[in-house]
């Protein structure tokens, strides 16, 4: 049933930045639509943290991977509160392998949930906030996929296309009242627990950090939360770093 609030759907919600990022939207007063593709438990719990917060959430299970599942997100989202006002393009995937040991397979695995997710739901969302005069879509880059990964090449290229897409559709929907933005963190706290590799490796990366520590989702979170407020109404195909300092 359509409400008179406003919207949110946001992809890869059941953890880390996703989750943060529906709690300081559930707080500002919009109605969220949470995916997840695997952690079904995940993506309720944090439908309840919404809901503590004085938001009415809908789970919906999809692989955005796959352009069939993201109609039939979008579709769920429209049907339940009449439109997607604010859409945030969160899940990814992070694989690492070397380049020449990568399967078509898992190279367009890849981009199929890094970028092409972000065209589908765009797509799909996009009518409705032409029709109502107003949209927010934010992207997610992030620091080291715009340097560049060693073995994560698809991952470079997806956030890279990611980036040109967030500019084409910022200058073709500003003029109807729509903006499209980035948000590149830099390394960020994560809910889940880490191995001794990747624990070594954050701590490299950290080591170039100026601010000398890791982000929290919540500080992710809290520029989005600018971003998809009427105060961020000039602000569009941009970038914005949350890296504390790291150079992009």
């Amino acid at each position: 049933m359509p409400t008179t609030r406003r919207t949110a759907l946001v992809t890869g919600a059941g953890r880390n930045i996703g989750r943060a990022v529906v709690h300081v939207l559930a707080e500002d007063g919009f109605n969220v639509v949470i995916n997840g593709s695997r952690d079904q438990a995940a993506c309720d719990k944090v439908a309840e943290e919404a809901r503590a917060r004085g938001a009415e959430a809908l789970v919906v299970m999809a692989d955005v991977g796959r352009a069939e599942e993201c109609a039939r997100l979008a579709a769920a989202a429209i049907d339940r509160f009449g439109g997607v006002d604010v859409l945030v393009n969160n899940a990814a995937l992070r694989p690492s392998k070397p380049f020449l040991e990568m399967t078509d397979e898992e190279w367009r695995r890849v981009i199929a949930v890094d970028l092409d997710a972000s065209v589908h739901l765009a797509r799909a969302c996009l009518p409705g906030m032409i029709e109502r005069g107003w949209g927010r879509i934010v992207q997610f880059a992030g620091m080291n996929a715009i340097h560049g990964y060693s073995g994560r090449a698809p991952v470079s290229v997806a956030k890279h296309g990611s980036w040109g897409l967030t500019k084409a559709l910022a200058k073709e929907f500003g003029p109807k009242g729509i903006t499209v933005n980035a948000i590149s963190p830099g390394p960020i706290a994560s809910d889940e627990e880490m191995d001794d590799k990747t624990k070594a490796y954050r701590a490299t990366m950290v080591e170039r950090i100026p601010v000398g520590r890791q982000g929290s989702p919540a500080e992710v979170a809290a520029m989005l939360r600018f971003l998809v407020s009427d105060a961020a109404s000039y602000v569009t195909g941009q970038m914005i770093q949350v890296n504390g300092g790291g150079q992009t």
